[in-house]
């Protein structure tokens, strides 16, 4: 004799059911079997209700043994996830040497200038150290500037979006441009228009025109952009050492006489800086592009 065992308490379910259906039914299609009532598990899945099968209707009542689990709390890490991530930034001067941003800092934007490099030598650097000890006799501190150079253009605000085709513009502006030799030899006072910063610098005295005639190709792709352009009647020059403050009534005047007679009686004759202009430069944030001259 074969016996069928059920595994599950669905098929036990299904048997009863037919076995019941056969029962209450008679010939003449009356059902008088009393109501069936359906077994649920009570002790299974977390919500599972009980349903009662009573004269045709179905009813259906929570099981006091399934109650619901509390939701777990979400973990800090992902409750912060979607917050603004961009973080205050707090400028702090002491951290530059006492200077103040011409423009607010802002993620995204990127400070912009076109220059002309100047790589110093030895000699000038000596130089430096006499007209910085110059100054100091006159009260002025002065700080080294950190790289040297030529501006062709002011220092602007360029989106980052934008440096791809801003770059694409001025290589096609500068691709006529030809190389030239610069002079500078006459120091000169300097501040920013902030009038934050002073500044010791030699004036360009030779090569002008060249330096004019790329400022005005900088000038369209600033036009391009929006951006402010270069100054209209400009003193090219090379920015040697700067303070902060607007302190250029105590560096002109006897000073600043003082300082080109250094220039001027060094020991090897009349210092001149001498720039050999084969390319220019674009620093936009921490990127430097190239522009070959002709």
């Amino acid at each position: 004799m074969l016996v069928n065992y059920s595994s599950s308490s669905s098929e036990e379910e299904s048997e009863d059911v037919a076995v019941h259906n056969r029962k209450r039914q008679r010939p003449n299609g009356k059902d008088v079997s009393p109501p069936l009532r359906k077994r649920e598990c009570t002790g299974g899945k977390s919500g599972m209700e009980n349903s009662e099968r009573v004269d045709g209707a179905v009813e259906k009542r929570e099981s006091s043994s399934c109650q619901a689990v509390p939701r777990l709390p979400l973990p800090a890490s992902l409750l912060n996830m979607f917050q603004d991530s961009e973080e205050q930034h707090v400028d702090d001067c002491s951290q530059h040497g006492g200077r103040l941003r011409s423009f607010q800092h802002e993620r995204g934007n990127w400070a912009t200038y076109v220059y002309l490099p100047y790589e110093p030598d030895d000699v000038f650097l000596e130089l430096l150290d006499e007209l910085r000890a110059g100054a100091e006799a006159h009260g002025v501190i002065l700080t080294l500037a950190e790289e040297f150079h030529v501006s062709v253009s002011r220092t602007v605000v360029l989106r980052h979006h934008w440096i791809q085709t801003f770059v694409q513009s001025l290589r096609k502006g500068l691709a006529q441009c030809r190389s030239f030799v610069c002079l500078a030899d006459k120091l000169k006072v300097y501040t920013n228009d902030e009038r934050t910063r002073t500044f010791l610098g030699m004036e360009v005295s030779t090569g002008c025109p060249q330096l004019l005639e790329a400022a005005k190709r900088v000038d369209e792709t600033m036009d391009e952009f929006k951006l402010s352009t270069f100054y209209k009647d400009p003193s090219f020059h090379v920015s040697l050492a700067w303070c902060v403050g607007d302190l250029a009534e105590k560096l002109q005047g006897a000073c600043l006489s003082e300082l080109q007679s250094l220039v001027d009686g060094h020991e090897d004759g009349p210092f001149q800086i001498r720039l050999s202009c084969k390319e220019l430069r674009c620093r936009t944030g921490n990127k430097v592009f190239l522009f070959p001259l002709q």
